[in-house]
C-alpha cells in the first residue's frame, strides 16, 4: 500500500508539473518532433537528437523487464509498454502502481518473452545506447541544451522523463534479479546507480529464465 501510494503521489506530481508549470510549448515543437522523427537532423543540437533518440532505447529496455512481469500479473501489461513508447513514464507509472510484486515466472516462454529474454538484445541496447550517450556528450552544444531545457516544455518534460526512468528501475529490477536466482546486492546498485547502461548491460548479462517448468526464486 505505501509503495503504491508513493508511486501515485509521483505520478501525479509528474503530471500536474509537465502540463502545469513546466515551460511552455515552442510554436516549432511539432515540427521538431517531426524532423527528429524522421532523421532530419540537420541544424538540430546533437544533445537533444541523442535525448529523443535515448528515449526510444528505454521502452525497449522496460518492456524487456516487464512484459516478463506481466505474466504473473491479473492484467496485461502490454499496452502500457506500447503507450510508453509515446509518453515514456506517464504510463510506465501506472503499470507500477497496478502490479503486484511477484519473485516467480511461470512459463512456458513464448517467441517474444524468449525474445525479450535474450542477451543479443542486451547488447545491441546497450551498444546503441553507448554511441547515442557519446554523440550527445561530445557533439552536444549544452548550452544551447540549457537554454532550451528552461524555455521548451518538450526539452524540459522529455529530460526530467529520461531521469525519472532512470529512477524506476529498482521497480521491477529487484523481482527480475529474483526470479533468476540472483541475491547479491552489488548487482542490483550497480545497474541502478548507472543511467541506462546498467540496465541495458544487466539484459545482456543476466541469466535466461527456465523455459519449461516455473521457478520460485530467493527474493533480493
Amino acid at each position: 500500500m505505501v509503495r503504491r501510494a508513493g508511486l501515485g503521489l509521483l505520478w501525479l506530481g509528474f503530471v500536474v508539473y509537465a502540463f502545469g508549470f513546466a515551460p511552455p510549448n515552442q510554436p516549432d515543437t511539432f515540427d521538431l518532433i517531426m524532423r527528429l522523427s524522421s532523421g532530419q537532423w540537420e541544424g538540430i543540437n546533437p544533445a537533444v537528437v541523442a535525448l529523443f533518440n535515448l528515449m526510444g532505447i528505454w521502452p525497449l529496455v522496460y518492456a524487456a523487464m516487464v512484459l516478463i512481469d506481466g505474466q504473473q500479473q491479473s492484467f496485461p501489461a502490454w499496452p502500457f509498454v506500447v503507450g510508453s513508447f509515446g509518453v515514456g513514464a506517464f504510463l510506465l507509472l501506472p503499470y507500477l502502481i497496478l502490479r503486484t510484486p511477484s519473485a516467480q515466472f511461470d512459463g512456458p516462454k513464448g517467441g517474444l518473452i524468449s525474445l525479450l529474454d535474450s542477451r543479443w538484445l542486451g547488447w545491441g541496447l546497450t551498444a546503441i545506447a553507448t554511441l547515442l550517450i557519446g554523440y550527445g556528450l561530445i557533439a552536444g552544444d549544452w548550452s544551447d541544451f540549457a537554454q532550451q531545457w528552461q524555455t521548451s516544455r518538450f526539452i524540459h518534460v522529455m529530460s526530467l522523463d529520461f531521469c525519472l526512468l532512470c529512477g524506476l528501475v529498482p521497480a521491477l529490477l529487484g523481482d527480475d534479479m529474483a526470479r533468476r536466482g540472483l541475491k547479491r546486492p552489488a548487482i542490483f546498485w550497480t545497474v541502478t546507480l548507472l543511467p541506462l547502461i546498467g540496465p541495458s548491460l544487466y539484459l545482456a548479462l543476466r541469466p535466461p529464465l527456465p523455459a519449461d517448468q516455473p521457478v520460485e526464486a530467493a527474493a533480493r
